[in-house]
């Protein structure tokens, strides 16, 4: 036989419909939807409050142990992957920063890599690196404007000398 299911919510009804109202994700609205069936005593099962929220009995089960545990806010909370440490940090960081605002700069993000390697160190891929001065550092590389091999220099000064 299961055990029995009994829970003590210590929130009112009051709190708990202004909470569902207010809820801004969809699985912290659908937590507090149960904490309110059950505190109105709409739902008093774990199996009749896993069909009207589509949710299976055992994930049920372990949100009301999350509850009764940690509170609403053990029950709201949302957990994030870490993810991966950045490739690049502190005072390597602000060196290539530095090296990237220096007038020369760096021509291409191939430059770069070989910078780093040899300056730092640090082998990155070409993507990481891009994306490091780019995305993080929101550099750009220094490229001249293109020009044309067939451009003649005397009507170049000409052309500035009249334009102003």
């Amino acid at each position: 036989m299961s055990r029995p299911f009994q829970i003590e919510i210590s929130e009112s009804q009051e709190e708990l419909e202004k909470a569902v109202k207010y809820a801004t994700t969809a699985s912290s609205k659908e937590r507090l939807q149960m904490l309110y069936w059950l505190k109105s005593g709409q739902d008093s099962s774990r199996r009749s409050l896993a069909e009207r929220l589509g949710r299976d009995e055992a994930t049920i089960t372990r949100w009301v142990r999350k509850y009764k545990d940690q509170g609403t806010r053990g029950l709201l909370e949302v957990k994030h992957a870490p993810g991966k440490a950045p490739s690049i940090t502190g005072s390597d960081l602000e060196r290539l920063e530095q090296r990237l605002q220096e007038p020369s700069g760096f021509t291409s993000y191939g430059q770069i890599q070989q910078w780093l390697k040899s300056e730092l160190g640090l082998s990155l891929a070409y993507k990481t690196v891009y994306e490091i001065v780019r995305q993080r550092l929101g550099a750009k590389l220094k490229v001249p404007r293109p020009q044309s091999t067939k451009q003649h220099p005397q009507s170049l000064s000409h052309f500035k000398k009249n334009c102003l």
